[in-house]
């Protein structure tokens, strides 16, 4: 398959952000727990690309952690022709990005959920985004990251935090329970105005990204927790899990284009409950 060099930026782009976070958390645990990591293939028959998913478990500071590349090729199914943007005349795709998911072993640090992408069909446009899902609420925290985005954000145009933190917390949100996941965050999609102003602002991202979950986990991993904290994490975790595999845009695009399984389901905690 023929690669364009805006694919090409972007895949490595992608590929080394997933390497500098891995090592980042790995550092984190001490370098006592690495990562386990599986290369996979959308296709075994034909070549229509890939992806590496690479996870850390039962760690000291992480319950579970994800972060998962990918870079996958070929035609959208007869049922989804139309429905993306650019796929009305063709369906033929290419995709690559970056997933991050953080379940964290005490309860009063959130969990933490990352992910950029750059999608072209006949149209090319980036997507992405992050947000922060407590158990407990904790208004300090959350007035600290509007204020980190908002900051990023401003960097590139001063309208951007408005539109995506709005639309993080349309989008975050359960209509069966009525509620929001988490505190928010940023979420956009099909961005297509400039391409490199909108590649910097997807790399301004992942770098913020970089920054703030390492200072929440600097904050709150020293706060002692209990059992009664952590069965509230779990039923926190049940809501997380619902969000996921009901609405959210990723798991059904990964499910819908052939993607890995166990790559697609990363973003499930190790232990959840219901009540």
């Amino acid at each position: 398959m023929k690669i364009n060099l805006k694919q090409e930026l972007t895949k490595q782009w992608f590929k080394n952000l997933q390497d500098i976070i891995c090592k980042n958390i790995e550092e984190i645990e001490n370098n006592k727990i690495l990562f386990k990591s599986k290369r996979w293939v959308k296709n075994s028959n034909k070549d229509e690309g890939g992806g590496e998913s690479k996870i850390l478990e039962n760690g000291k500071v992480f319950d579970k952690v994800g972060v998962n590349f990918s870079e996958v090729y070929g035609k959208f199914p007869n049922e989804m022709k139309g429905k993306i943007p650019g796929t009305k005349k063709n369906s033929n795709f290419w995709a690559s990005g970056i997933s991050i998911v953080m379940h964290m072993k005490n309860p009063y640090v959130p969990a933490m959920h990352f992910n950029t992408r750059y999608i072209n069909t006949a149209h090319g446009w980036f997507g992405g985004g992050m947000d922060v899902t407590p158990c407990f609420k904790d208004e300090k925290q959350k007035k600290w990251l509007q204020m980190r985005l908002k900051t990023m954000c401003n960097r590139h145009n001063k309208k951007y935090y408005k539109i995506y933190s709005n639309w993080c917390d349309k989008y975050f949100y359960l209509p069966h329970r009525k509620e929001l996941r988490g505190i928010g965050g940023i979420f956009f999609d099909y961005k297509k105005n400039n391409w490199e102003k909108d590649f910097h602002f997807v790399k301004d991202v992942g770098l913020e990204f970089i920054k703030i979950f390492n200072e929440i986990i600097s904050r709150k991993n020293k706060i002692k927790w209990t059992k009664k904290d952590k069965e509230i994490q779990y039923i926190k975790r049940g809501r997380y899990v619902e969000f996921n595999l009901l609405y959210d845009r990723g798991t059904k695009f990964g499910l819908q284009t052939g993607g890995n399984i166990d790559a697609i389901l990363m973003s499930l905690p190790p232990t959840a409950k219901w009540k």
